[in-house]
Order: C-alpha cells, then structure tokens, then sequence
C-alpha cells in the first residue's frame, strides 16, 4: 500500500490527531505486536485497523489477504472516481464518522437512567472505521455489487457526510439518543 503518498495527510479533527496513525509499512499485518501494551492500538496503522475491521463476517474471518485486496481496488476506485489521494479521503471520513457523545446506562437504586457522556477519541475511532466496514459489508450482501465498489462509496459518502452513508446515519443517530438523554 505504499502507492500513496501520506506525507501530505492532514487530520483536522484534533481529538483525533494523535489516534490515527499512517506510518507507512510495506507489510500491514503486525500480528497482535502492540497487543500488551496499553493504549497499543494507537500503534498500529490505521489502514491494517481497518483491514481488521473488514474480516469481521463469517465470510471474511481469517482472510487478511482477500481484505487487503478489497481495500486496494477500493482504494483504486476512489483514486479514479476523485483524482485525490484516497488515504486523505479516508480520514476525512473517519473525522466526519465518529461520534462525539453516545449514551450510557447509570444505575440509582433499582433504576436504570440513561446518560449523555462524551466519547473517547479511541472510541471515536473504533466506531467509525466499524460503521464503515459493517456499511460496505450490508451493500454488498445479497445484491450484484461487488464490496469492492460498496467499501469505496461508503468511504466516498462518509467523507461527503453524505446521510444515504451508513456510517454517518449511525453517528447521527448515536448523537440524536445522546442529545435526548442529556
């Protein structure tokens, strides 16, 4: 995946900023490296977190190189469809995404009452690039659309914040209960 150029990437989301990692590696399968280590997910690339994220279904479990197949010609439909760098499309993506508050459960007494509380950028990274994944992965089931195509319009909508995106309407969604619950 080193095709494209990552030195010009600019994060605006500064909550964000220190989460999202783009060190470039020839190899994006670290193998559970950084997995003792706290906060060790901060350490692994963001585009193999993604790959993680995508063999999630019964079809995909296990099939890293099938995953990173899939990325790569998505990766090279959003480069022909945009004429942009397709990593700075998916981060923008991510930043528009993730959510800001989400809604927890607080018990007092018997009583359970829901609470508006505000999202860790970890957190904030982890539903994104999941909503993205299980988006692409929904477009694709039972229909004839390759999820090559599917992966590459969700990252392009999420990146639009467009709302027919799956990853944006559950934000929006998540931040609609959390705005209730305040």
């Amino acid at each position: 995946m080193n095709k494209y150029d990552i030195s010009g990437i600019q994060v605006r989301d500064q909550g964000l900023s220190s989460y999202i990692n783009l060190t470039s590696y020839l190899n994006l399968h670290t193998g559970g490296r950084f997995a003792n280590y706290l906060s060790g997910k901060r350490n692994i690339n963001t585009i193999e977190r993604l790959l993680n994220k995508l063999m999630r279904t019964e079809k995909w479990t296990g099939k890293k190189y099938s995953a990173y197949r899939v990325l790569r010609d998505a990766f090279e439909i959003i480069n022909t469809k945009t004429k942009q760098n397709p990593v700075q499309i998916l981060v923008t993506a991510i930043e528009n995404s993730a959510p800001r508050e989400e809604v927890t459960r607080l018990k007092y007494g018997g009583i359970a009452v829901p609470k508006s509380v505000d999202v860790s950028p970890s957190r904030r990274l982890d539903e994104a690039l999941r909503n993205i994944c299980i988006g692409a992965t929904k477009a694709s089931f039972k229909h004839k659309i390759h999820i090559e195509e599917c992966l590459a319009n969700e990252i392009l909508m999420a990146s639009r914040n467009d709302g027919n995106s799956h990853a944006i309407s559950k934000k929006e969604e998540i931040e609609r209960i959390a705005a209730s619950a305040r």
